[in-house]
């Protein structure tokens, strides 16, 4: 529901750019006003209408001046709210049942009460609250306007030039940031929730922990049979009481929902829908520079990263003598491992069509990735003080959900694979936490440990990634096409089968594929090259960081890889045309294979200029609407191969087969 009306507020907003004003106005206003700010998504709306000013849908200027407007009257109705009723706000619901949420804002100004007028507007927690708390405080009109009318403006600018900045690159990047702006933003979205999840819950039980312990205390006195083993817990002449108290209660919450997860995969034997949705989104998501990123990601549990860190952290506590510590570390290890890899023996679950062989259900890689961060932040955390503790389980959180997200776009496992992995290794490093802090009371000095761990995982993770990347790549990719035709079925008829546009979901991105070819490609590669074209391997990322440099040429720059469905082009060659232009034939491997394994390939062939979008931060070679010039140019420089060509009955569009084995001189026939 929230989603639709998201959509539809942005769809209006294209629609009528002057009227949108009011709506911008409104937007802004909600996300300050005291309550009604706590609730508005303001700031993705704010994002949209950036990109609709970006593609120049809407005045810039008078979008800001509407959005510090709406902020600035917003910021005016709560602080004469909070000055017309004062303290007695705090007998109100709901500031009476959740009195922190004018707490973190009245801390925040009595720092200072001018500066806290313009940082609260930044952060979302306290933004609606701090005016408030100055009308409380009798702050005089004077001194509150003037400050609160520059944050206004300020926020107004800052909050839509993320949006701004990308609609105004969007079409000129959009041939390879349209999906991998969505892999980020969605890896964005998975690392926020872990973060979320992670703090939050610590600080929900930190705040409870007193009050959990109570309650087991007095379950424990009146079952006495039962009750003496939760008494070995909670010990309340333990300071570890609490922790253990904490850890216990999450045990038994993540031990139901791993075996209710494993219950549920035994019983189906089979993926579970939500497994095949996940897979088939991230499959249509697919691009060349997030292939390459992700694969870097999904190597960072490999055990050449694991195990050095592990390793060295065992050594030194073996070296300070904490051999109960080592003790435990090596069982959570040893443990994880056996057990995982016996789960994977016996649950038998069809494993993704681009997993080709050697994993199921659960995830081995996740599953010791989630024990080797998660014991060592039990094993550190309790020598933190207060809520720093909550550190060493954030970075777990982090790096599993990295990795965890990074493998399931590659397609090495389902979702429920992953997930599985957490929770079993949650749960081990759980019942491996309880043990450890029951026994260990002594504190160590833990910052050498923390830094020779983490420092040696991130020095194996960037040494190894580089390597891995091209070995995930070739492991994890979809299956072959399933389709076989003969060389004359596609010669007279075939062709018109294939696909005839790219799919994407926007339509500027629905380039015509108007060339295709079968046979090998190194005839036509050469063929081409003496008339001029030249071939270019796929660029990287840094290739993409190159666009930054003014000095290099634009003739010297690469054209970005584009995809047809998960794969970038096989072949990509280019021809100058004259200054800032040129032209670009990209080759895809098609849908269908010919009888006896021949390759068949779909592709275009498109005229790009070099623009310098971005107010000139960066160039960049864009595709141009060239009234079938590349085309012709193309069909006139394929002379001597054998051609033909004819309209796509889908698409409209002339379509021209090339044949690369056995070439002929002929000229280009029409049929």
């Amino acid at each position: 529901m929230l989603s639709e009306l998201f959509e539809n507020t942005v769809g209006w907003i294209g629609e009528h750019p002057l009227a949108a004003g009011l709506v911008i106005f409104l937007i802004a206003f909600a996300d300050s006003v005291i309550i009604l700010g706590a609730v508005v998504p303001a700031l993705p709306l704010l994002f949209a209408i950036g990109v609709l000013i970006g593609l120049g849908e809407i005045s810039g200027p008078y979008a800001v001046a509407c959005a510090a407007l709406g902020a600035f009257a917003g910021d005016g109705i709560s602080y004469w709210i909070g000055r017309r009723w004062g303290g007695s706000l705090r007998q109100v619901w709901p500031f009476q049942r959740y009195p922190q949420l004018l707490d973190r804002g009245e801390v925040l100004f009595r720092r200072n009460a001018l500066k806290s007028i313009v940082i609260a507007r930044y952060v979302g927690a306290i933004r609606p609250f701090v005016p408030a708390i100055a009308g409380i405080a009798k702050m005089p009109l004077r001194r509150y306007l003037p400050v609160s009318l520059l944050a206004a403006i300020s926020w107004a600018a800052l909050f839509l030039a993320p949006g701004w900045i990308f609609g105004a690159s969007y079409d000129a990047v959009a041939a390879v940031a349209d999906r991998l702006a969505i892999v980020l933003g969605a890896l964005a979205v998975v690392l926020a929730l872990a973060w979320a999840l992670v703090v939050y819950t610590y600080r929900w039980f930190d705040t409870h922990a007193n009050k959990l312990l109570a309650r087991a205390l007095a379950w424990s006195r009146a079952h006495p049979i039962l009750g003496r083993y939760a008494g070995a817990l909670i010990d309340p002449r333990r300071p570890e009481s609490a922790s253990l108290a904490i850890l216990a209660v999450c045990l038994l919450a993540i031990a139901w929902a791993w075996f209710a997860l494993l219950t549920t995969v035994l019983m189906r034997g089979e993926p579970l829908m939500i497994d095949l949705s996940v897979y088939e989104t991230m499959i249509a998501l697919r691009n060349p520079l997030a292939d390459r990123l992700m694969a870097g990601f999904a190597s960072i549990g490999d055990a050449v990263v694991l195990v050095p860190a592990a390793g060295l952290a065992l050594l030194w506590l073996v070296w300070r003598r904490r051999f109960l510590a080592a003790a435990h570390w090596l069982a959570a290890l040893a443990f994880g491992l056996v057990l995982t890899a016996g789960l994977e023996a016996v649950i038998d679950v069809p494993r993704p069509p681009t997993a080709h062989s050697g994993f199921g259900f659960p995830s081995m890689t996740v599953t010791m990735t989630t024990i080797t961060f998660g014991f060592f932040a039990v094993l550190i955390a309790r020598e933190l003080p207060g809520r720093n503790r909550v550190w060493p389980y954030l970075v777990t959180g982090v790096t599993v959900s990295l990795l965890g997200f990074a493998r399931i776009y590659l397609g090495a496992h389902w979702l429920s694979d992953v997930v599985g992995g957490v929770l079993l290794g949650v749960v081990w490093l759980l019942v491996l936490g309880l043990a450890y802090r029951r026994h260990v009371a002594r504190s160590f000095w833990m910052r050498p440990l923390a830094l020779l761990f983490y420092i040696t995982f991130a020095l194996a993770a960037a040494w190894h990634a580089p390597r891995a990347v091209d070995r995930l790549l070739g492991d994890f990719v979809p299956p072959p096409p399933g389709q076989v035709i003969t060389e004359a079925e596609w010669w007279n008829t075939g062709w018109k089968a294939l696909p005839s546009r790219r799919n994407e979901r926007s339509a500027d991105l629905r380039w015509p594929l108007d060339v295709q070819v079968a046979g090998p490609l190194a005839p036509l590669r050469g063929h081409l090259e003496q008339h001029g074209w030249v071939p270019q391997a796929q660029a990287d990322w840094v290739a993409v960081l190159g666009l930054l440099d003014d000095d290099t040429p634009a003739a010297r720059q690469p054209v970005l890889p584009a995809a047809l469905d998960t794969e970038a082009e096989v072949l990509l060659m280019r021809r100058p045309v004259d200054a800032g232009r040129e032209q670009v034939l990209r080759l895809w491997h098609a849908p269908a294979l010919l009888e006896g394994g021949e390759p068949l390939w779909v592709g275009t062939v498109q005229t790009l200029d070099y623009t310098r979008p971005l107010f000139g931060l960066f160039g960049l070679w864009q595709p141009q609407t060239d009234a079938h010039d590349a085309w012709l140019a193309l069909r006139a420089d394929l002379a001597g191969l054998e051609t033909a060509e004819a309209v796509h009955p889908q698409s409209g569009v002339a379509v021209l087969r090339v044949r690369t084995r056995g070439a002929v001189d002929a000229t280009p026939t029409t049929q």
